[in-house]
């Protein structure tokens, strides 16, 4: 059953994680201890899990893997609570990350992407028939970066104006935004109502040093913007002006890949529970508090 608010519908990637965590720097030409799992993930597909873990509205998520991986990945789905469409491609394999974590105090992250399936995700896998029941439609900003899934952004994005969907979009990666270049990026988001940028990516899209003028600056562009800062917690801002600055929780990070996410997912499902921006975003970073304290990017599954 979906929630007073409606469901939330994500279309975006669905990938499988390496993740390597070592201590200290990587030796060049020769072995780096590490410590090596194989998790589920995907910017998209984690925003999923942990809307789905925050609970008070139904999770649906459509995205495009290879037929190696997409029982596995229906199954961990599942398992989180999520309601899967996966096209599975016949073609190429489901896309994989490896992620090196580095097990100093910041267990910063650095990714090798290969995409693979996720973003050969086109109009051709889009029904209007899956905005039925949805209240709020969340694009991964990944689908931006391919001719194929930038079509059907544009595809699902008109067909959620018509029925008086809102949309919104966390732009993902800003190595990925710095090649598809700012000036387009905003222009394909021009639907958009809430966009999720990280400090990074805000000012990146701005031109502007200061998060605050940055988020500020957006805010120009799209009714709600929330800026994403990690140890820092988060900020909003309307029509020009920083209206709000939640702060983040205190913890030890193990692993902060899918921080962000973690904060994207419960922030929106809190929206659709009926919480103001200020109140959902308290709900995001006590979910990205919570992802830095586990390895891999998804929560638990459920019980």
């Amino acid at each position: 059953m979906t929630g007073p608010g409606g469901a939330l519908l994500v279309v975006g990637d669905v990938i499988t994680d390496v993740v390597a965590r070592h201590a200290g720097p990587l030796a060049p030409g020769t072995d780096t201890a590490a410590v090596i799992r194989t998790v589920p993930g995907g910017a998209g597909a984690n925003v999923a899990c942990w809307a789905a873990r925050r609970g008070g509205c139904e999770v649906r998520l459509l995205g495009r893997v290879g037929a190696d991986a997409a029982v596995w990945h229906e199954r961990e789905l599942a398992a989180c609570g999520v309601r899967p469409r996966l096209v599975v491609d016949a073609d190429v394999p489901t896309g994989t990350v490896v992620c090196l974590v580095d097990e100093g105090a910041a267990a910063e992250r650095t990714f090798l992407t290969d995409s693979g399936a996720s973003l050969r995700l086109g109009p051709e896998d889009w029904s209007d028939a899956l905005l039925d029941g949805v209240g709020r439609l969340h694009l991964s900003g990944y689908l931006l970066f391919s001719g194929s899934s930038r079509a059907l952004v544009a595809v699902a994005s008109k067909a959620a104006e018509a029925r008086g969907v809102p949309v919104s979009v966390d732009p993902a990666s800003a190595g990925f935004l710095a090649e598809l270049g700012p000036d387009r990026f905003l222009s394909l988001v021009e639907r958009v109502d809430v966009l999720l940028p990280s400090r990074d990516e805000a000012c990146l899209l701005t031109g502007c040093a200061d998060v605050a003028e940055a988020a500020a600056s957006l805010s120009r562009r799209v009714p709600l913007v929330v800026v994403k800062l990690g140890a820092e917690g988060a900020l909003l801002a309307r029509s020009g002006e920083v209206c709000a600055r939640v702060p983040a929780l205190p913890v030890t990070p193990r692993d902060t890949t899918g921080a962000g996410d973690a904060f994207t997912g419960a922030f929106l499902a809190a929206l659709l529970a009926g919480a103001d921006p200020g109140r959902a975003a308290e709900d995001g970073c006590r979910a990205g508090a919570a992802a830095v304290e586990r390895v891999g990017a998804r929560p638990p599954a459920r019980d």
